[in-house]
């Protein structure tokens, strides 16, 4: 693997046998004292995860999703902990809307991230469940300073939330960067899911605090919706890409995107790194992917075309052969555009690595938060559709299409490399992206993150990063891109990733979060 740096970064790859990566510093180190009291990687993953509901609440919390995917030493294992819509959504609850409602209510589905750990701990963990909540508690009780983008995205939402009182009370006003910041409730609220493993959440007094809240406000929330959810153990999607194989969580997520653009790219032969013809057919095959994903990718049980028919090897490769030397048009696709999510990875001496992301969805989530509890909802009902008949239509009991998405990668049976991008539609395209760089390339894990990123938009348009070729984006522009740069620079994600070597693990993380890769 490739050791050079190639692009502006102040980090490095970091080699050890435990190894744990995520987007916040406090979080990583929580990780990695769970590997130092005889953790493993899902112990230490989860001990991250739990952290960062409290460091870092503008993008997750007690109220998110999850979705993992677990090397266990001798197989991949994935986990689909995403919620279900309310009994009481009908089609008729949202006649009034002409599009799906972005916060209060009508946007919260069942918050699965809790049930989450609980199911990780008891399968893998070998550290006692309550005893991964330590961190995040001492930080919630005691309080922690606040990081420099942690507090950006804090004050954005200081804005969009101000009106909501619970809100307020709990979350604001937002915190400086360095400034100490405590959050009580939320503490009081991690107790109670250690003490009681998860079952306060779902069946007992959290549970019974969030249907009141719910009530109250007019929401369809019950604590019989809490009761009945299950996360799912889910066999992954794998999709072979070269020598690599790319592992994903099957929809209702959007991991199928990014195996589809794969599985088009591997009928092409890589040109050289960072040149025009790489670009143009990375984006031709990702807009190929983005539009089979918002056309048909829902909950698997109302979805009407499978995943093996969209990555049939005969249609990928008829997609490959109409990619040509110009932009082709599509029909614009309405995509998720949140970019407030987190994503950590975790690889142990005995052979174990986790891939693991949870999410509020858009920055706090729905807005609302649960009295007493600091249990800030997720909006994730807002990736329903309204459209009649379409396969992503708001129902009861229904997923939702989700935009979040761990990523795994083996070769020849053998884990290779544990991965995630956060940041809405910038997912599946990030994973693409890694894939290439690392597969193709034989980049290492921090270069591959450093690497200036391009985002398919919405209208097909390409978005590109701040330190992107100016001549590869003008012959992109040339063959019909419709390109721009962001000067806000805050649309392309972060990423983490750890590579398997013979010697143990590399690790990179992204230099647009504040967090690190850390290990022993």
């Amino acid at each position: 693997m490739d050791a050079s740096l190639p692009y502006p970064s102040q980090r490095a790859p970091l080699g050890a046998a435990n190894v744990v990566a995520t987007s916040q510093p406090l979080a990583a180190q929580a990780g990695l004292d769970a590997l130092r009291r005889g953790g493993n990687a899902v112990d230490a993953a989860l001990a991250a995860a739990i952290t960062l509901t409290v460091v870092e609440p503008c993008s997750n919390g007690l109220g998110s999703d999850a979705f993992a995917l677990v090397w266990d030493g001798a197989e991949l294992h994935g986990l689909n902990a995403s919620g279900r819509a309310p009994a009481l959504w009908t089609r008729e609850r949202f006649a009034r809307y002409e599009r799906m409602p972005q916060f209060g209510w009508d946007a919260v589905t069942v918050p699965g991230a809790v049930s989450a750990w609980v199911k990780l701990s008891a399968r893998f963990g070998q550290l006692p469940f309550e005893d991964l909540f330590d961190a995040a508690i001492g930080y919630a009780e005691h309080g922690f300073q606040v990081g420099p983008r942690t507090a950006v995205h804090w004050a954005e939402a200081a804005r969009l939330y101000a009106d909501e009182a619970e809100f307020a009370r709990h979350f604001l006003p937002a915190p400086a960067a360095g400034e100490r910041r405590a959050l009580p409730d939320t503490a009081a609220s991690l107790r109670d899911i250690a003490a009681s493993g998860g079952e306060s959440f779902y069946r007992g007094e959290l549970a019974a605090r969030m249907e009141a809240a719910a009530i109250e406000a007019g929401g369809a929330l019950r604590a019989s919706d809490l009761a009945a959810h299950q996360c799912d153990w889910v066999m992954p999607l794998a999709q072979p890409y070269r020598d690599t194989v790319l592992h994903e969580i099957p929809p209702n997520g959007q991991g199928l995107a990014a195996q589809i653009a794969l599985g088009i790219l591997a009928h092409c032969d890589a040109p050289p790194l960072d040149s025009a013809d790489a670009m143009h057919l990375q984006i031709e095959a990702m807009k190929i992917a983005l539009r089979a994903a918002a056309d048909h990718f829902a909950d698997p049980d109302h979805m009407r075309i499978t995943p093996a028919e969209l990555l049939d090897p005969a249609s990928l490769a008829r997609a490959a052969s109409r990619i040509g030397k110009d932009a082709a048009p599509l029909p614009p696709a309405a995509l998720p555009t949140s970019p407030d999510t987190v994503y950590l990875s975790t690889a142990d001496a005995a052979g174990m690595m986790v891939s693991f992301i949870q999410s509020n969805y858009w920055g706090f989530g729905s807005g609302v938060v649960v009295p007493g509890t600091g249990i800030a909802l997720q909006n994730r009902g807002s990736g329903f559709s309204l459209e009649r008949g379409h396969p992503n239509e708001v129902g009861p009991g229904k997923r939702p299409f989700h935009t979040i998405i761990p990523g795994f990668a083996t070769r020849d049976g053998e884990p290779f490399m544990s991965f995630g991008v956060m940041g809405g539609p910038m997912q599946a395209q990030g994973h693409v992206q890694m894939m290439t760089r690392v597969v193709d390339y034989g980049q290492n894990p921090q270069a591959a993150s450093d690497a200036p990123r391009w985002q398919v938009l919405g209208d097909y348009g390409v978005l590109l990063e701040p330190g992107f070729p100016t001549a590869v984006a003008d012959e992109l522009a040339r063959r019909g891109h419709a390109v721009r740069f962001d000067v806000n620079n805050h649309a392309f994600g972060g990423a983490q990733l750890i590579v398997r070597t013979p010697h143990g693990y590399l690790a990179g993380s992204d230099h647009r979060k504040e967090g690190q890769a850390v290990g022993f």
